[in-house]
């Protein structure tokens, strides 16, 4: 008999999506209420179901951890979120594929996995730093560093 695989080798990542919706110089914001980064600020988002292509996820997600509608445009970046436990197994692995997003309508409201929404600005963020996921951080930095420079 074969020697039996672990999770991690047999394991697949998982695809997700981070919505990245940029209004009035502000990014849209989430404290997530789960894990991974519970309790943390980060862009809202969360799992592609089968069948569901990236625009779609992202739409879905943003809309019901925010109530707010967007067009996803282009994807902006993907991540790799990766944990493991202190035995050094795998626990997770999702590759997060950000949207850039064009709002359209809604105001922010709390819903599903997010405990708090809002919008920020560069300076409020910044602010925040030791609060916000470092995922989020980088794509804030790059997607407001970027709105200022115009």
């Amino acid at each position: 008999m074969p020697p039996s695989s672990s999770a991690a080798e047999t394991a697949f990542p998982a695809a997700a999506v981070s919505c990245a919706v940029v209004r009035e110089g502000r990014l849209l914001m989430i404290r997530r209420r789960n894990p991974p980064n519970a309790g943390r600020l980060a862009l809202p988002g969360g799992k592609v179901t089968a069948g569901e292509c990236l625009a779609a996820a992202a739409r879905r997600e943003l809309f019901e951890e925010t109530g707010v509608q967007a067009r996803a445009c282009t994807p902006f970046t993907a991540i790799d979120v990766i944990e493991h436990d202190a035995q050094g197994r795998l626990r997770f692995h999702y590759v997060v594929v950000v949207m850039r997003m064009a709002w359209e309508a809604g105001e922010p409201v709390a819903g599903d996995d997010a405990t708090h929404a809002c919008w920020m600005d560069l300076e409020t963020l910044s602010a925040a730093a030791g609060d916000i996921c470092a995922t989020a951080s980088e794509v804030a930095l790059q997607l407001l560093g970027a709105e200022n420079q115009r």
